[in-house]
């Protein structure tokens, strides 16, 4: 069951001037094609929480890195705005025990989905903005990239999960990282891929995203975060042990 908005209000330490503008960032489009409810879903404030979010975590890094190029603020914004980073701030402030939706969507999974729990941050960010202004969209987003950046920085997350992979494994152990579908889940028109990451044989990360391109990069990601952690597992199996050589991704990653 969806929590009184009052209690999120609490988590994200803002309270609404106009709190039906928060009831739709938190109201997914399967809410309402499963009820009667009047209103909107957030596709509209996710939208707008869309720029608002590039623009302050744009602005916040150009004022951090004054002598920062040009490449270098670009590779850091897309890491903070990208989906998962956004999934992970919406987690932070459990937006998923929040966020309406169709029972459909909540049998499947819907509360921890990366798609929407990014789009639901940020069509609340899209509301902060409407309700107080951009000092107030800055006020709630600051705190939170720059709390991601400095976990981006330490895991080296800025740049490109599946080239960084693939350079670490080349050089400690001759191997290239294969992509492979685990798992296709849902319907045709709301699939989603669960993707691994192997490396000898050793499945070292995974990720699931509506985007097989996306869920690639995840389950890089994921095997980065573990490498960090625990090093190189034990049984990978050398280039000499193997029998067909890694010379390239098993994945043909698309837009899909």
């Amino acid at each position: 069951m969806t929590k009184p908005i009052e209690e999120f209000e609490a988590i994200i330490r803002r309270y609404f001037y106009q709190p039906a503008l928060l009831v739709e960032a938190l109201t997914h489009s399967s809410y309402l094609n499963e009820t009667d409810t009047p209103g909107r879903d957030n596709e509209r404030l996710e939208f707008l929480g869309d720029a608002v979010v590039d623009f302050v975590a744009g602005e916040m890094l150009f004022r951090m890195y004054p002598d920062a190029n040009e490449g270098l603020l670009t590779q850091l914004r897309a890491a903070l705005v990208r989906a998962d980073s956004l999934a992970l701030m919406a987690q932070k402030l459990r937006m998923g025990e929040f966020v309406r939706l169709g029972h459909g969507e909540e049998v499947t999974g819907g509360r921890t989905r990366v798609n929407v729990l990014a789009d639901t941050f940020e069509a609340v960010a899209g509301a902060v903005y409407l309700d107080g202004g951009l000092e107030a969209a800055r006020q709630f987003l600051e705190p939170h990239l720059k709390e991601l950046l400095i976990y981006i920085l330490e895991n080296d997350l800025h740049r490109d999960a599946r080239s960084v992979l693939q350079e670490r494994a080349q050089e400690a152990l001759k191997l290239t990282p294969l992509y492979r579908v685990a798992e296709e889940i849902g319907k045709a028109h709301e699939r989603e891929y669960v993707i691994e990451a192997v490396v000898g044989e050793v499945v070292l990360g995974t990720g699931r995203a509506s985007n097989k391109r996306v869920a690639s990069q995840l389950a890089a990601r994921s095997a980065l975060e573990r490498l960090n952690q625990e090093g190189w597992p034990e049984g990978i199996a050398l280039p000499s042990e193997t029998d067909v050589s890694q010379s390239g991704s098993s994945l043909h990653t698309d837009e899909r």
